[in-house]
């Protein structure tokens, strides 16, 4: 099965269409609602971040095959200013936009697999990946 897609971010609107993208080729791909539900809230956290840090930017979504293994491979890109300090940005209450600074070190815990890389002045490049569990 080979489903690929992309998503403009630049709106709350973009926002909530890849959250139902992400949604729906989760469907697809065979995982439970409640995981479905998981990787639209990733998704719903990186754009809102992509959109208040970088006003735009771009998600892909892309069904992956490894081994016995599916799931959905999903890339968040923005060439906005950057992340300073990642890992000061991946600890848990640490924010710059006054919010709860739940964002990523979040985001990290939802998916099973997490990358942030991020150059100053030139954007960030968020890949998160979930797999398909097996539930009796």
């Amino acid at each position: 099965m080979e489903i690929e897609t992309k998503v403009h971010i630049g709106s709350e609107n973009d926002i909530i269409e890849a959250r139902e993208r992400g949604r729906t080729i989760g469907k697809i791909v065979g995982f439970h609602p409640v995981d479905q539900t998981i990787i639209a809230t990733a998704i719903s956290e990186i754009a809102r971040n992509i959109l208040f840090f970088a006003n735009q930017g771009m998600m892909s979504f892309e069904v992956i095959n490894e081994g016995n293994r599916r799931g959905i491979l999903i890339v968040a890109q923005d060439a906005g200013p950057g992340i300073p300090d990642i890992s000061m940005a991946m600890q848990d209450g640490y924010s710059t936009s006054r919010g709860l600074g739940l964002g990523l070190p979040g985001v990290r815990r939802l998916m099973d697999e997490f990358q942030v890389i991020s150059i100053s002045g030139k954007g960030t490049t968020v890949t998160m990946k979930k797999w398909v569990a097996e539930y009796d």
